[in-house]
């Protein structure tokens, strides 16, 4: 979601949360939705509304890399659920439930100006209260992703108009070196049946989050 001021979540929103960490342990929220719904803006609007109690660990943090993508001839499909280390995130997802006191573990992270996940990014403090992981198979139900929807305390999912998504994604992939018309080809053909398939998954969330759930 982009917008000239900052967006607040509705207490609707912020109660169920409260909710997940009323317990006094851990918490862990999952985002998940189809490409270009907004999953990161909610999830950094959400770092923001809970500050240091907060830490954001995204799924994207284990894309494969570029190099290994090509030799695997799935360069083309970046962002299938068969080009990431799907293993490696449910492992990320189980250290942080076991994480010791004074034990810092570092997360992985996507940046998207180099096109490559960087390692050891992200640190999280073992009293950090609130990890939110945000991404698009977090409801997938097939090999190692099957595994990450246990692992989470309460997922959502993040809905968006669907024209507002695409017209989102193709600024996207121009910011990043995509000529106008082969961003329009990258969405038709790789973002849009990555997004049918998180579609399918919707039914499965605990929450389903609409960006009317804001309060500028």
């Amino acid at each position: 979601m982009e917008s000239s001021t900052r967006p607040t979540i509705s207490a609707a929103c912020v109660q169920r949360i409260d909710r997940l960490l009323a317990g006094g342990r851990r918490s862990f929220l999952g985002l998940t939705g189809p490409p270009g719904a907004g999953k990161s803006t909610l999830a950094g609007i959400l770092a923001t509304r809970f500050g240091a109690q907060c830490r954001v660990a995204p799924m994207d943090g284990f894309h494969l890399a570029n190099v290994e993508l090509v030799r695997l001839g799935r360069e083309g499909r970046k962002g299938a659920a068969d080009t990431f280390d799907s293993a490696g995130y449910v492992e990320l997802l189980q250290r942080l439930r076991r994480q010791r006191p004074g034990e810092i573990v570092y997360a992985p992270e996507y940046r998207r100006d180099l096109g490559e996940a960087i390692a050891g990014a992200i640190p999280v403090l073992p009293e950090t209260q609130l990890i939110v992981t945000e991404g698009n198979y977090l409801l997938l139900d097939e090999g190692p992703w099957a595994e990450v929807a246990g692992l989470l305390d309460e997922i959502w999912y993040v809905e968006s108009d669907d024209d507002v998504r695409r017209e989102r994604l193709v600024r996207r992939h121009e910011q990043h070196g995509r000529s106008h018309e082969a961003a329009l080809a990258w969405v038709a053909g790789t973002d849009e049946p990555n997004a049918r398939r998180i579609a399918a998954t919707r039914g499965r969330a605990d929450f389903v989050f609409r960006w009317g759930d804001l309060l500028s």
